[in-house]
């Protein structure tokens, strides 16, 4: 692993906060990170020097990047890939004619990353509806970075807060009516495994210990509230247990999140998405991590959205504590990935 690791930082929605917690993360991380930023290098350069002078961007554009690669910059200067937006970009004011701009620094940042050039991505926030609006269908960044790498299953997890907890999610975005249908062994069996080698892969941590919650209040109590626990979620750790994997559960997620169980986990994996982040945010909330498992590159993201009335109101309102933390974590899970043996 080099000693600077390289990171492309996609700035997400140009109208958002996206560009400034992106220059500001990628400036005061310099000497630990080599940071690309990719997005409107018009824009981007504007920002820096709104924030403060002294910050120095080289631009060059997504032809040059794919023919020659990145250049040899010294530390006190950040390289930009420029992908023009059509239109300039108003603070709060979303333009559809500037989402397929924004789209395109995803797809600079996954194939460089899928070539090697990058040791991790992370993504600023970026407004679905922008790339929906301009004609292209999007669900959010994690599918797309699925669809384009070809993983036919991935993981959100969230990490943050002293001391750490990772939150791993069986179902994400789903209406809380379909989330029982969601929960299927074969589904919750490869859940857990995604997990499981990516704890170990890309974080360094050869034992893994992971909990896992029940998906009914009291775990279901013995049937009487459900029988999610009996028919599917105890059958799977039993058996992901038979294959080496320290799975444990389940554990009613109302009593699971103290210090006497959490101290026990690497890693908490809850049925759906607000049984298990209401928690973590509170603990970290402007400081957390988004952190996709399952993919062959690595990415993490900001814990928060693209905040337009705060882009509005101009810069120095938005807090880059979320994408600071960002950053760090790719750069350690791309050192804990280089030094597993492929």
């Amino acid at each position: 692993m080099k000693s600077r690791p390289t990171i492309a930082i996609t700035c997400g929605e140009p109208a958002g906060i996206g560009p400034e917690i992106s220059v500001k993360a990628a400036w005061e991380l310099r000497h630990a990170v080599h940071a690309v930023l990719i997005g409107d290098a018009a824009l981007l350069s504007m920002t820096a020097a709104d924030i403060d002078p002294a910050i120095r961007l080289s631009a060059i554009s997504t032809l040059a990047f794919r023919n020659s690669g990145l250049p040899h910059l010294p530390q006190d200067r950040i390289a930009v890939i420029d992908c023009p937006l059509l239109e300039p970009a108003l603070p709060g004011k979303l333009d559809k004619r500037n989402g397929k701009a924004v789209l395109q620094t995803l797809d600079v940042a996954i194939r460089g990353a899928m070539l090697k050039q990058f040791d991790a991505i992370v993504t600023a926030p970026l407004q679905k509806s922008t790339i929906n609006d301009a004609g292209v269908p999007f669900t959010g960044h994690t599918e797309y970075l699925a669809e384009k790498t070809n993983t036919p299953q991935v993981v959100m997890m969230l990490a943050g807060g002293k001391p750490l907890m990772r939150v791993a999610l069986a179902t994400t975005h789903l209406p809380l009516k379909d989330v029982a249908a969601a929960i299927t062994v074969d589904g919750l069996m490869r859940t857990i495994e995604i997990v499981h080698h990516d704890l170990q892969r890309k974080f360094g941590l050869p034992q893994p210990r992971i909990l896992v919650t029940g998906l009914n209040p009291h775990a279901g109590e013995g049937g009487y509230l459900g029988r999610e626990e009996i028919d599917v979620i105890t059958p799977v750790l039993q058996a992901v247990q038979a294959k080496g994997i320290d799975a444990r559960g389940p554990y009613p997620a109302d009593t699971l999140f103290q210090p006497k169980y959490l101290e026990q986990a690497d890693c908490v994996l809850a049925m759906y998405h607000d049984q298990g982040l209401p928690v973590l945010k509170f603990a970290s909330f402007g400081h957390g991590v988004n952190i996709t498992l399952g993919l062959p590159i690595i990415r993490t993201s900001v814990d928060h959205g693209t905040a337009l009335d705060l882009a509005a109101a101009g810069l120095g309102h938005a807090d880059h504590g979320s994408m600071l933390e960002a950053v760090k974590v790719a750069a350690q899970m791309a050192a804990a990935s280089s030094s597993v043996i492929q």
